[in-house]
């Protein structure tokens, strides 16, 4: 008797765990024929930021595409001609228009648990800040800064500061993505006629943050993270005062200049300068790095110091100008 109660329990126990499969199965097979992504627009109150136009693109698997536009109405018509999009949903609240995470954060929750199968973003500063937060209230696990997409569920990451690519499926019900702006083509801007609606949503400041101001610094010159000719200077230029040269340079090539973190970490260039690793990602038709240089058991496969990386799959032709007897 005993053996034979122990027998029913074991049967059980196997079939409810046969039935959880079973419904976790129907649940991912529901996903993958329902896939809906918001994307999270990043903006800067007149046009659609290049990477949300990249993330358009890296999204072309997972349609429709429900572009989530903050802090504007009038945005919200613009953000509609992008090609690609499917839908515009709009938050008029003067919260929203300068990217505070904590603000942004319990909007997505609320909007994602609608029905959306993929949250998406551009890898920014806002999404690296907004991300996270919304992941957590989710409780799902983020897959950042993709460079592929397999499948509605599989992407390509880089890992190991880009010295190898991982396969990562994500069993999660919502996916929480970011897409490396460099790794895509950016969606057309224009030719789009997607319907804009109000989020049907109550949103309401949680007043947690301020914004208070903000510096920025403009400049005729490309963008750094977009620029297809970048020159970035090093701790070899030794004085700030020597990036002027590289300024003189990049004014007649039309490029922008970046700096190593090394020459961020002394004071010789502000952070907004700093690509790489912990800074912004290039990938330029032409790279000019002056003053860069690194031990060779640091040097990534494209020859760069590994804590100043390009991105692998659209890097071009570099030029590397020193005089450090190690560096390869």
């Amino acid at each position: 008797r005993r053996h034979h109660r122990a027998s029913g329990r074991k049967s059980r126990t196997m079939q409810r765990a046969l039935c959880r499969a079973a419904q976790r199965s129907r649940s991912l097979s529901s996903s993958r024929r329902h896939a809906s992504t918001l994307l999270v627009a990043e903006h800067d109150g007149t046009k659609l930021s290049e990477g949300t136009l990249a993330a358009i693109t890296a999204c072309a698997q997972m349609k429709p595409i429900t572009l989530l536009v903050g802090g504007s109405a009038e945005m919200a018509a613009t953000a509609a001609k992008a090609d690609g999009v499917d839908a515009v949903q709009f938050v008029d609240n003067d919260a929203l228009n300068h990217g505070v995470a904590e603000e942004w954060a319990p909007l997505v929750e609320g909007i994602a648990k609608t029905g959306f199968t993929h949250v998406v973003a551009g890898a920014s500063s806002f999404s690296k800040g907004l991300f996270p937060r919304v992941s957590a209230l989710l409780d799902v696990a983020q897959v950042s800064d993709i460079i592929g997409v397999k499948s509605e569920d599989t992407f390509v990451r880089p890992i190991y500061a880009g010295n190898a690519l991982a396969t990562v499926k994500s069993e999660d019900a919502i996916k929480v993505v970011t897409v490396r702006p460099t790794a895509f083509d950016k969606a057309a801007a224009e030719g789009g006629a997607a319907a804009v609606s109000a989020a049907a949503v109550d949103f309401s400041p949680t007043g947690t943050t301020t914004w208070i101001s903000e510096e920025v610094a403009k400049s005729d010159r490309p963008e750094l993270a977009s620029a297809k000719t970048v020159i970035s200077g090093g701790r070899g230029l030794k004085t700030g005062d020597n990036f002027a040269m590289l300024d003189s340079l990049a004014l007649k090539l039309n490029a922008a200049v970046g700096a190593s973190r090394a020459a961020v970490d002394s004071g010789m260039c502000p952070n907004d300068m700093q690509v790489g690793q912990t800074g912004k990602v290039v990938a330029p038709d032409l790279y000019v790095a002056v003053g860069i240089s690194g031990a060779r058991s640091a040097i990534s496969p494209l020859g760069l110091p590994l804590h100043h990386q390009l991105h692998r799959e659209t890097a071009s032709p570099r030029h590397e100008l020193h005089r450090e007897p190690p560096s390869p």
